[in-house]
C-alpha cells in the first residue's frame, strides 16, 4: 500500500511539473515561426545600446525586445525593420515590404511620432507648464481625430501583406510616477504627459483589437520603474549629451518590460 501511494505521489508530481512547464513556455512560440518586427524607436531599441552596424540611423539594438525574442525563442527566421523616427506612413511606405504570406508573427509599435512625442517633450522641457499642457492638449486632439484612421491603415496593410501572421501591437510606457519628490518638470506637466500617453495607448488598443490583433500593454509592468519612481529606472531621463535616447527604454526596460509582455502576447 505504501509503495502504491509513493508511486501515485510521484506520478502526481510529474504531472504537476509537466503542467507548470507547459504554462511557462508559450504554446505557439515555435521554431517554425517566421518573425518580422516593424515599428518605431521603441521597437528598434533606441536607448538600449548595442546597435547593429547595418541599421544605421534606425538604431536597431541587439537588446531590443524583438532581438531578445529571436535569441531566446529561435524562430525559423527573424528580421527587424523597425526604425527610429518611424511614423505610420513610414511603416506603410518602407516596412511592410518585409512581410509576406509566409510571415507567421509580426510585432509593431507606432503612433507616438504621428502625434509628436518628441516635440511635446522638447516644449515641456524648454518652456513652462502652460506651454507643456497646451502642447499635450493639441496632441490629444490630433490623436483622437487622426490616429484611429492612421493605425487602421497600417493594420490593414499588415493583414494584407501577412494574411497568416499573428500580430502583436505594443503600446508605450507611461513616463512618470506621480506624487513623488522629483526635480525637473512640474507635477502638472508630468501628469498631463502621462494623460497623453494613456490616450495614445487606449486608442492603439482599440484599433488593434478591432482588427483582431493582440495589444501588448506595457504600462503596468513599468510601474515602479518610471521616471521619478524609487526603483530602477527603465526609461532614460532627459540626456543633454545624447538627446535621442531621452524618454526611451533602457536595456533593462527592454528586457524586463517589453520582452516579457511581448513574449506572453506572441503565444
Amino acid at each position: 500500500m505504501r509503495r502504491t501511494r509513493l508511486v501515485s505521489l510521484a506520478l502526481s508530481l510529474t504531472a504537476a511539473l509537466g503542467a507548470t512547464l507547459a504554462l511557462a513556455v508559450p504554446a505557439q512560440a515555435a521554431a517554425t515561426d517566421h518573425y518580422v518586427a516593424l515599428g518605431d524607436s521603441y521597437s528598434s531599441g533606441v536607448g538600449a545600446g548595442s546597435y547593429t552596424s547595418e541599421s544605421g540611423s534606425c538604431q536597431r539594438s541587439t537588446n531590443a525586445y524583438p532581438a531578445l525574442y529571436a535569441a531566446n525563442i529561435r524562430p525559423a527566421s527573424y528580421r527587424s525593420v523597425a526604425c527610429s523616427g518611424a511614423t505610420t506612413a513610414t511603416v506603410i511606405n518602407s516596412q511592410l515590404s518585409a512581410l509576406s504570406s509566409t510571415t507567421t508573427l509580426v510585432s509593431i509599435s507606432v503612433g507616438g511620432n504621428d502625434v509628436g512625442f518628441a516635440n511635446i517633450m522638447t516644449t515641456c522641457v524648454l518652456y513652462g507648464t502652460t506651454e507643456c499642457v497646451a502642447a499635450v492638449d493639441a496632441a490629444m486632439v490630433k490623436a483622437r481625430n487622426q490616429l484611429p484612421g492612421l493605425l487602421a491603415n497600417v493594420y490593414t496593410g499588415i493583414r494584407s501583406k501577412a494574411p497568416n501572421a499573428r500580430v502583436v501591437v505594443l503600446g508605450y510606457p507611461v513616463f512618470y510616477q506621480l506624487n513623488t519628490v522629483c526635480v525637473g518638470l512640474s507635477d502638472t506637466s508630468r501628469a498631463k504627459i502621462n494623460e497623453g500617453i494613456n490616450l495614445v495607448d487606449d486608442i492603439t488598443r482599440s484599433a488593434a483589437v478591432a482588427k483582431g490583433f493582440k495589444f501588448a500593454d506595457v504600462r503596468s509592468i513599468f510601474v515602479g520603474h518610471q521616471l521619478c519612481s524609487y526603483g530602477e529606472k527603465w526609461l532614460h531621463a532627459l540626456n543633454y549629451l545624447n538627446l535621442g535616447i531621452s524618454y526611451h527604454p533602457t536595456a533593462a526596460g527592454q528586457s524586463g518590460g517589453y520582452y516579457p509582455v511581448f513574449r506572453s502576447a506572441a503565444g
